[in-house]
């Protein structure tokens, strides 16, 4: 997650706060459990990273159910919901849902209108991370435990040896996840068995953690006096990404690296000192270029490059320099456009088309700007002010098509994918899942078409009834 919003006041993980692993004899690290996780090889204890501690502003807070949390939400006639690129103002509808809210639902029925269908809950903590594939959820939390959701219900789940499962996503039958205590662990679902998951792989592996720490090159200065093995993250994972060929994955880190990572054989390839703060997202974008966003308020570009049988990334420019936090960034599914949310409440966008120059600014949020997603010409942002906007891009302007409402926390992660089932007009529909501080999840449909259309299309069908 972000970071506070000042670049003057950086308050990065102390070395009260953390517990750096220093270089280990051969023997040592061979001393562990063979019956323990194998990635659990350094001293790194993260039961004394809390989330204070890092660069984080909602992942601590008192519990979401609390008055903390009930927040007035934005009045959609209000003048900051006008995206600056835009002629369309914010619809006078606020969609909650006419559907039961109970958790556990499976109020799955083919509506043509924006909003809710149904709430996951299970009391293991805040969401952090979700991931879509198919008829598959899968959620990370600040427990152990990864749960995988098909129809609204649990289907399987499996257990890592760290909490906090700060980003998951799936590449083909494999599933990676980003934890707090800096490592990436690579699932698979069982040959034998659909509801079994496992481990195959961490990232870096044991072996090539061994072997780089033999060469005193190796080692990197992260704190003062303090050093550690390159190619291992020391702090937080807040993001992940993967190369379009599904040959790269990109963790960022609160350590303010990228790092690059062969995904066949799960080698370190690269890492990059990117940002003067924490990284809060990373993201794959077009043309061969990566795009970073961080607590130091830049939006960065990298150009990857093919140097014979090696990748190498560039510095290419800095795409946006402000006083608060980037804490989320998404390319729309077309490649054509950067979306980035802020710590104040804004999405800035570019365009492709025009050489990546600044599209606009999309006003919708009173408070931060926590995740973001896209899907077709919708773009979704989720804030700490519990509010979801749903955007609709025609061209390069932008309309609000509602506010969901239904968290009473922060809403901290979106994915979301084409709903596939009977569609009773002929606009394109989505199901959108919201993961929140409030530790449930919700489940939207989504319809591409304005409130107004949606309102006239329920009232075609009840005449019709």
């Amino acid at each position: 997650m972000m970071r506070n919003n000042s670049r003057k006041h950086h308050n990065m993980v102390t070395e009260d706060n953390i517990n750096i692993p220093r270089k280990q004899t051969f023997g040592s690290m061979l001393q562990s459990d063979p019956n323990h996780d194998q990635d659990e090889f350094t001293n790194f204890r993260t039961s004394n990273i809390s989330e204070a501690a890092g660069p984080a502003n909602f992942d601590n807070r008192p519990s979401p159910l609390s008055s903390d949390y009930n927040m007035v939400s934005p009045s959609p006639n209000s003048d900051d919901h006008y995206s600056l690129s835009s002629p369309y103002s914010m619809p006078s509808m606020d969609l909650t849902s006419p559907l039961s809210k109970s958790p556990w639902s499976s109020h799955v029925e083919s509506y043509p209108y924006t909003g809710l269908i149904g709430s996951l809950v299970r009391e293991e903590g805040h969401i952090y991370s979700l991931a879509a594939s198919g008829d598959l959820l899968y959620t990370g939390s600040d427990s152990k435990n990864i749960r995988v959701w098909k129809n609204q219900k649990e289907f399987a789940g499996f257990k890592s040896n760290s909490g906090l499962v700060k980003a998951i996503i799936i590449s083909g039958e494999r599933i990676f996840t980003g934890h707090q205590d800096g490592k990436v662990r690579v699932w698979k679902i069982s040959s034998n068995d659909p509801n079994v998951y496992k481990r195959i792989g961490t990232l870096p592996t044991l072996k090539a953690y061994i072997k780089s720490s033999m060469n005193p090159n190796n080692y990197v200065e992260v704190r003062r006096n303090r050093n550690a093995v390159w190619i291992k993250h020391f702090d937080a994972i807040s993001s992940l990404s993967m190369s379009e060929d599904q040959n790269l994955l990109y963790s960022a880190s609160w350590d303010k690296t990228i790092k690059v990572w062969r995904a066949l054989d799960f080698k370190c390839l690269e890492s990059i000192n990117a940002h003067e703060d924490a990284v809060n997202s990373v993201v794959v974008g077009f043309d061969g270029l990566v795009f970073s966003g961080s607590a130091d308020g830049t939006v960065k570009i990298w150009r990857r490059e093919l140097q014979g049988n090696k990748t190498k990334h560039f510095f290419s420019q800095t795409l946006l320099n402000q006083e608060c936090a980037v804490t989320s960034l998404v390319v729309d599914p077309t490649s054509s456009f950067l979306y980035c949310g802020s710590s104040d409440g804004l999405v800035n966008f570019w365009e492709r088309a025009k050489f990546l120059s600044r599209g606009g600014v999309l006003r919708g949020h009173k408070l931060a700007v926590l995740c973001l997603a896209t899907a077709g010409n919708l773009v979704f942002s989720g804030s700490a002010d519990t509010n979801i906007c749903v955007w609709k891009r025609e061209g390069g302007d932008h309309m609000c098509l509602s506010v969901l409402k239904g968290h009473s926390g922060p809403v901290k992660c979106l994915a979301v994918e084409e709903d596939h089932g009977p569609i009773t007009s002929g606009d394109r529909q989505f199901i959108l899942y919201s993961g929140s501080l409030d530790k449930s999840v919700k489940i939207w449909r989504v319809s591409s078409s304005p409130p107004s259309m949606q309102a006239q299309q329920l009232r075609s069908q009840s005449h019709g009834l």
